[in-house]
């Protein structure tokens, strides 16, 4: 009996050891199909659950875009609505000749926003000089960079097709060298200049253009974000336009990265509802450039300070190393800091579930700098947070590895003599060997290691370089999605060369595509005065410093707009591209003149004020007019709503902020009264 009754437990465990096999393995089975099935859809996933609420935003107030708080926050800014998007010629503009006077090779150095308005200036020499182009190299996106060998320079940033077709009508444009003249470029038998910053067309005419003929080939080389001057004499103002083509047409992103772009931005927009991007442009070279080290009081003054000594050591900074940052704050010198970005954004009315876009990669600082911010907004996201890994990763096309890529070569016979020699000399004590060398690799901050041991810059590496080239992507990418948004702000206009950044070239963008779109161009000294008189209690102003505030966003709409075409264009055409590019549409200026004939309106002096003169085009007026009727609907149901508006830090039992509704009303019709012309 005892033996039956093992051999029975012993059947009854094996019977249980197998249930358990099948199913485990039907469970791996379905982990499989989970994983395979669900892999395109993370990202989505991501987006739409993980980072956004559940709730649609505003959704609880009654949060309609026929209210006078959606138009406040999100609606288009009057005074520009009669402007629109106008680069094609406006006289007579011939076919480029098929016998030029030669060849004009550019090798373009510098960042995204250098590269973006140097091409527009070589496209425009190219014109000037009667040249045919060679499709400009781009430094940073070689293939000594390391990144992958399917993208040819230029290729691995913008559609090389396009861009030819685009300018078909406006200069030759071919892809190489002839093959006589490519041998003679590899043997360095060209003529080269390097080109200065913002040069005339004098000098073009006067220097380039004898040595092109002589032989039929010149190479530029530009380093400084900018070949020709922004302001071109009054008879070559059609060089103006040809720029407008070339950075709003001609330069459109290469396939992949445009695909990518466009996802993200359709991610953004999945709960329906609008957002804002933001850019802090919080670069260490812009940091140091305008004496702002002590706004972080950390190892990140010190970074900063060596960078600054390295730039006066080469010539690109003629002041002093130490420079008080608190001074340069109070005159606007220094960028406004993601917190202070947030604080007006609040006090201007956007809620704490308003989603923003922060542009720009890494900001200098880390992302402690965006902690405050955080605690403002809670949508803030970034493109690593609206799309994954293997979705960025295609962008870059094949990269070989550099890891153990470059093997180390054997040491020679002498050194092995020499460690032989040590190891069999006499009895200790003995000098001890020589410590290795340090490898010249850091980490990819670069920071830690040699700010102290050096007064130079390290090299860059391999692995720094190509992230250099992803850069790149990344910054399209981000360009995309701002020049799309709904809001656009700017923490800083300028770089590390006291140029117009990144930024300035959205706000270009924008102006031209879109002219009445939102786009705030905070007075950073002002914005400064106003933190500073509540300094003490930041997170509780009162009622007339939030009027104050959203007095000056909603003035700079216009008034930055206006300072904008006396500074940044000077030095960047594309940053500015009005009135140049922009044609004033005939029946928003019938409105203008017929107000006008008792008191001038707000946007006939804006008009006036940009210099537009020339009006749109018969066959653009149509479509424009249908479009004027839809939004005059809107803004008359505009006039009687008083929505309120969720303002400031307090938040309520339903996790809105709140005051009260009487507070509130006269906010609104304050607003009403002041900006009702814009």
């Amino acid at each position: 009996m005892k033996g039956e009754g093992k051999m029975v437990l012993k059947s009854k465990m094996k019977w249980v050891g197998l249930v358990g096999l099948v199913l485990s393995a039907i469970s791996l089975f379905v982990h499989i199909l989970l994983a395979r099935f669900t892999e395109e859809g993370v990202s989505e996933f991501h987006s739409s659950i993980t980072i956004f609420p559940r709730r649609a935003i505003g959704e609880s107030l009654n949060f309609s875009k026929t209210s006078a708080m959606y138009r406040r926050l999100w609606g288009p800014v009057r005074p520009l609505e009669s402007l629109h998007p106008d680069a094609n010629p406006r006289g007579y503009c011939s076919d480029p000749n098929s016998d030029t006077n030669g060849f004009i090779f550019v090798r373009i150095q510098g960042g995204f926003h250098e590269i973006r308005n140097s091409i527009c200036d070589v496209v425009v020499v190219s014109r000037f000089l009667n040249a045919t182009l060679v499709i400009p190299e781009l430094q940073s996106t070689t293939s000594s960079k390391g990144i992958s060998s399917q993208f040819k320079s230029f290729a691995y940033l913008y559609n090389e097709d396009q861009f030819m077709a685009a300018l078909s009508k406006d200069i030759k444009v071919v892809k190489t060298l002839p093959k006589n003249l490519k041998g003679q470029r590899k043997k360095k038998n060209i003529p080269s200049f390097k080109v200065p910053y913002s040069a005339s067309p004098y000098y073009y005419k006067h220097r380039v253009l004898p040595v092109l003929k002589k032989h039929s080939v010149v190479e530029l080389v530009v380093s400084d974000g900018g070949c020709l001057q922004a302001i071109l004499p009054p008879d070559l103002e059609e060089y103006q336009r040809l720029r407008c083509r070339v950075a709003f047409h001609a330069l459109r992103f290469r396939q992949e990265v445009q695909e990518l772009a466009t996802k993200i931005l359709h991610r953004l927009r999945a709960p329906g509802q609008p957002f804002v991007a933001f850019d802090p442009g919080m670069t260490r070279d812009a940091l140091a450039y305008h004496g702002c080290a002590e706004l972080f009081q950390d190892v990140h003054t010190e970074l900063i300070q060596h960078k600054r000594q390295w730039m006066i050591k080469r010539g690109i900074i003629k002041g002093n190393l130490f420079v008080n940052s608190a001074k340069q704050r109070l005159k606007g010198s220094c960028p406004l800091m993601p917190e202070e970005i947030g604080i007006i954004l609040r006090a201007y009315g956007y809620l704490w579930d308003t989603i923003i876009y922060v542009s720009g990669g890494e900001i200098f600082g880390g992302q402690r700098t965006l902690i405050p911010l955080r605690a403002m907004f809670e949508n803030v996201v970034d493109r690593t947070s609206l799309s994954i890994l293997w979705e960025l990763s295609r962008i870059y096309g094949r990269e070989a590895s550099l890891f153990e890529s470059n093997p180390r070569s054997p040491p020679t016979v002498e050194e092995e003599m020499k460690v032989e020699a040590w190891k069999t000399a006499g009895p200790r004590p003995r000098p001890l060997p020589p410590p290795p060398a340090r490898p010249k690799s850091y980490n990819i901050e670069g920071w830690w290691g040699w700010v102290a041991e050096s007064d130079n810059e390290p090299d860059s590496t391999v692995m720094e370089l190509r992230t250099n080239a992803h850069k790149l992507l990344w910054e399209a990418i981000d360009y995309v999605i701002c020049v799309e948004a709904d809001v656009f702000i700017p923490g800083f206009d300028r770089d590390g060369k006291g140029h117009p950044n990144f930024a300035s070239l959205v706000m270009g963008h924008r102006l031209y595509q879109s002219a009445a779109s939102k786009t705030y161009r905070p007075d950073r000294k002002e914005v400064v005065r106003l933190l500073e008189e509540i300094s003490d209690h930041l997170y509780h102003a009162n009622h007339t410093w939030l009027m104050s505030v959203r007095k000056h966003l909603r003035k700079r709409l216009v008034d930055g707009l206006l300072e904008a075409s006396t500074i940044s264009k000077s030095m960047s055409f594309i940053s500015h591209p009005v009135p140049e590019c922009s044609c004033l549409r005939r029946d928003y200026a019938g409105k203008s003149i017929n107000a006008s004939t008792s008191t001038p309106s707000s946007q006939s002096q804006v008009i006036a004020a940009l210099g537009i003169v020339h009006f749109c085009p018969a066959w653009m007026e149509n479509d424009l007019t249908l479009q004027t009727k839809d939004k005059d609907n809107e803004e008359a149901l505009d006039e009687d709503d008083s929505t309120s508006s969720g303002l400031f830090f307090r938040k309520s039992n339903g996790d809105h902020e709140e005051l009260s509704t009487k507070e509130e009303t006269q906010l609104e019709d304050q607003d009403e009264v002041e900006g009702g012309d814009r």
